[in-house]
């Protein structure tokens, strides 16, 4: 669970130390600025910025009764983020399993991809898609309607 959080603490960290910096060099506007874009950094590649994450079992259970899709993530991955950013407000429809909270998701995500943890995977009827394109998986969500 602390792994999810190590890059977005790095970055508020390393923001406040160019901030402190900046201030101290007498240029508080660019600092504030400079602080502001690492805590979006920050917020972005932390696990707030993705749907509630479920177990995989409860993942699994609730897509068998309606259908949807189901993503395995890690925070910190740019393309899982990717894939949520460009899903927008779908995103929330889809069933989202961290991987790194979650040992039965990580040997899902093991088992569809020969043994790497390759993420975003998606789990569209029992079928594992790597990194799929955001549009597609959209199309997937109206198809399980």
């Amino acid at each position: 669970m602390m792994r999810a959080w190590i890059l977005p603490t790095l970055l508020l960290v390393c923001g406040s130390l160019v901030t402190a910096a900046l201030v101290v060099r007498g240029s508080p506007a660019a600092a504030t600025a400079l602080l502001l874009l690492f805590v979006l950094l920050a917020g972005l590649h932390s696990p707030l910025a993705f749907p509630r994450s479920v177990g995989a079992v409860e993942a699994q259970r609730r897509s068998d009764a309606d259908g949807r899709p189901v993503v395995y993530w890690r925070a910190g991955c740019k393309y899982c983020l990717r894939l949520r950013i460009r899903l927008g407000r779908s995103a929330r429809q889809l069933h989202w399993v961290d991987i790194w909270r979650d040992p039965m998701g990580a040997a899902t995500v093991r088992a569809a991809n020969g043994g790497d943890e390759t993420v975003p995977t998606v789990v569209v009827a029992g079928r594992p898609h790597v990194n799929p394109d955001p549009e597609w998986l959209r199309g997937q969500l109206t198809a399980s309607r």
